[in-house]
């Protein structure tokens, strides 16, 4: 195991607080660990299982947490934001040796785990599954670092376990909290921008808790979801898609079953879905997915980043150059990080209602504060967001210090 551990002194410095790279002693496969950012001692970024996954993926993966944990900062709330972090493991999570991996890494990590960092789900792996294995290593969870933060342990512990409980016509709340906030924030964005979100097409890469429950509140709000992407291919109808439909029929990787699909309904290589004629675009399965090569092919005014660094910045100022809006990743996917430490730390209830009122007021905040600022600034959506949550982890420092 190599660990990498540059000072991080004040907000906005690039390096990251501690850096580590571990290595499986019995399949050689590598896991990694970014803590970017330390705020009383403890930091919070999901875990992703991806095969090719690299440490400078995590690294901007934990530097856009502190950014998420950032933009909730409010001095009434209970919930004050954590620092960043993120880990990574190189391996498919379809790949029978995983779960044994995960293991290993967890233990390997356990010291952090344990005071440190709070984690979760991410791209290829499963709450689920987290809970399994860090039970069988004897720790109380992937989240007991944050517990020495609280007012009343137990009531946290069990006012978070009901919202995971609660459902929505079959997904749990805390599949949807997610996609409801990415949803919110392409409505906001639509609404700033005056288009009308009803009859608006939409294009989701990725039907996964993201992708899936983004495109069954934008379904509901009116707007139609002309194509989805999953890992076997598109499917798309120009007069929309059934999402209800396509919902019941994934599995848990999100892939849908073909046989559900209507006469109407047309399937396409994966690669295609960039090129359909949409209004919207969210990418909400992968990593640097919308390229300079294949950027001329987006179609849509509007893209909404459900998944984690899907424009490459150099697409983002060719998109940007040709009047296309891109609400951030740090701002876009952040309602289901929110969500958790909001219903932790009391600032809501295990009420879907709840939930569902918080995640829309507090994205449609954001998102319109960015574009007032973005025109006031005459500059980008990410550049105004960056701005807000530099202000907001400046205030921050100032009530806890550093780490």
């Amino acid at each position: 195991m190599s660990v990498v551990t540059p000072a991080r002194a004040v907000v906005g410095t690039d390096a990251p607080y501690l850096e580590l790279t571990w290595t499986d002693p019995v399949t050689g496969l590598q896991g990694f660990l970014v803590i970017d950012r330390l705020v009383r001692g403890v930091c919070s970024g999901g875990l992703r299982v991806r095969e090719g996954c690299t440490l400078a993926e995590v690294r901007g993966l934990a530097a856009g947490m502190t950014l998420k944990e950032g933009l909730y900062y409010r001095p009434e709330n209970r919930y004050v934001p954590l620092g960043g972090a993120k880990g990574g493991i190189d391996c498919s999570p379809h790949d029978p040796r995983m779960r044994g991996v995960l293991s290993r890494y967890l233990q390997g990590v356990r010291a952090l785990l344990e005071r440190h960092w709070t984690t979760g789900e991410d791209l290829g792996l499963q709450q689920k599954l987290i809970d399994e294995v860090v039970t069988e290593l004897g720790l109380e969870s992937s989240i007991q670092a944050v517990y020495p933060l609280l007012d009343d342990k137990e009531a946290a512990i069990a006012r978070l376990a009901a919202a995971f409980a609660v459902e929505d016509d079959g997904i749990g709340l805390g599949e949807l909290a997610g996609g409801l906030g990415v949803a919110e924030a392409v409505l906001t964005a639509l609404d700033e921008l005056g288009r009308p979100a009803e009859g608006t097409r939409v294009v989701i890469q990725g039907f996964g808790s993201m992708g899936g429950a983004t495109a069954r509140y934008l379904a509901r709000a009116g707007l139609k979801v002309v194509g989805i992407a999953d890992a076997n291919g598109v499917i798309a109808n120009p007069a929309g898609l059934d999402v209800e439909a396509l919902l019941r029929a994934r599995d848990d990787f999100g892939e849908i079953d073909r046989s559900v699909l209507r006469s109407a309904d047309v399937e396409a290589p994966g690669d295609e879905w960039l090129a359909i004629d949409t209004d919207v675009l969210v990418p909400a399965a992968i990593s640097y997915c919308v390229t300079p090569a294949n950027q001329h092919e987006v179609r849509a005014a509007l893209i909404a980043e459900a998944a984690n660094l899907p424009v490459l910045p150099e697409a983002e100022a060719m998109l940007t150059a040709r009047g296309v809006h891109v609400v951030p990743d740090f701002v876009a996917n952040s309602a289901t990080n929110a969500w958790w430490w909001w219903t932790l730390f009391g600032d809501i209830g295990a009420d879907a209602a709840q939930a569902d009122r918080q995640i829309r007021t507090e994205m449609r905040r954001i998102v319109s504060g960015a574009f007032v600022r973005a025109r006031a600034d005459r500059c980008t959506l990410r550049e105004a967001a960056r701005a807000f949550t530099a202000e907001q982890l400046l205030a921050i420092d100032a009530r806890f210090g550093q780490f």
